[in-house]
């Protein structure tokens, strides 16, 4: 397999310095399940590690869905080999009930392995496809701009791993044209031919609908969205945080100042007060949790909730809304 300087190369090259991803030099671990996304990730990585100087790793993680997922770990092992990068593999004790249970064992293996073995950087193979279905998937669920912009390049797993998803600029077919012009062998999952997985749905029925029929470039024109997205959220998070500090009661903080918060636009006030009642259930609260504590906030005193989650209720003391 011949290496050679594509515009496919260059993109990424550009990406990864304009949004400051990995630094030269960086421990990066690479999430590689054998499918075209990761495949493709994992091999750009490689092409452009001559110029950043990475420690480069491969780590596959086996939910044990299919009859072939071994055969699957034992060729990405192969793939590993044949570029000469350390491999390290995570084998799930009972099969997932779920796909977030699946996702959520996936990022705990992925921040263990990068703990044990000093990487302080993991990368997936996230595309604009898979961004452009995730702003859908939690839209026809009801949730805010914060869920439509979910995907996002990096965030925190701990305070010294973060992950990193490089590809989201690029769709899945571009991913599977890349793999095919450098004879990547792909590892086809039947899962994703499923119908039962509603994203299957979505990516199998619903896209190429949308695709055919209102907008050619749906993928891309949502994942720019999401990507607008983001920025906003970012923005208001941080108005929201600066405004809780403010009307926060330093000395009890079950409680905040209600009159305060009322002058504020009713997207910050339903962030304060998604931050506030996060702190309080330890939970994310939903959006009627919410919305019981933004009436409050004109509400006569002595006004209350009824109760949350655990009894707590909420309740107006004068200037002050607070937590029994």
């Amino acid at each position: 397999m011949t290496t050679s300087w594509t515009p496919f190369h260059a993109r990424l090259h550009q990406t990864l310095k304009a949004r400051r991803l990995l630094a030269p030099g960086q421990a990066v671990l690479m999430a590689v399940s054998g499918g075209q996304d990761s495949l493709c990730l994992a091999k750009l990585l490689l092409d452009l590690q001559p110029k950043w100087h990475w420690k480069l790793a491969i780590a596959h993680c086996d939910h044990l869905w299919r009859a072939d997922s071994a055969d699957n770990a034992a060729h990405v092992h192969q793939l590993a080999q044949n570029w000469q990068l350390p491999y390290f593999q995570q084998t799930a004790e009972a099969i997932p009930t779920s796909e977030a249970a699946a996702r959520e064992w996936r990022y705990a293996c992925l921040t263990q392995l990068g703990e044990q073995a000093n990487y302080d950087c993991i990368v997936t193979g996230h595309t604009a496809s898979d961004r452009a279905e995730t702003l859908l998937f939690n839209l026809i669920r009801g949730s805010g701009s914060d869920g439509l912009q979910a995907l996002t390049w990096q965030r925190a797993l701990t305070p010294t791993i973060k992950l990193v998803r490089p590809l989201l600029e690029v769709t899945r077919a571009q991913t599977a044209q890349f793999c095919q012009d450098y004879g990547i062998t792909v590892w086809e999952d039947s899962t994703n031919q499923e119908l039962t997985y509603a994203r299957n749905r979505l990516r199998l029925e619903v896209f190429p609908y949308l695709a055919t029929h209102l907008n050619p470039q749906v993928e891309l024109a949502l994942a720019q969205t999401a990507e607008l997205l983001q920025a906003e959220v970012e923005f208001l998070e941080q108005e929201a945080t600066a405004l809780y500090q403010a009307i926060a009661n330093k000395q009890d903080p079950s409680r905040f100042h209600r009159h305060i918060l009322r002058q504020a636009p009713v997207a910050l006030q339903r962030r304060v007060i998604r931050q506030f009642l996060q702190a309080k259930l330890q939970t994310a609260p939903n959006f009627d949790q919410i919305e019981k504590i933004v009436a409050l906030l004109t509400a006569p005193n002595r006004s209350q909730t009824d109760p949350f989650p655990g009894g707590a209720i909420a309740q107006v003391d004068g200037d002050w809304v607070y937590f029994l």
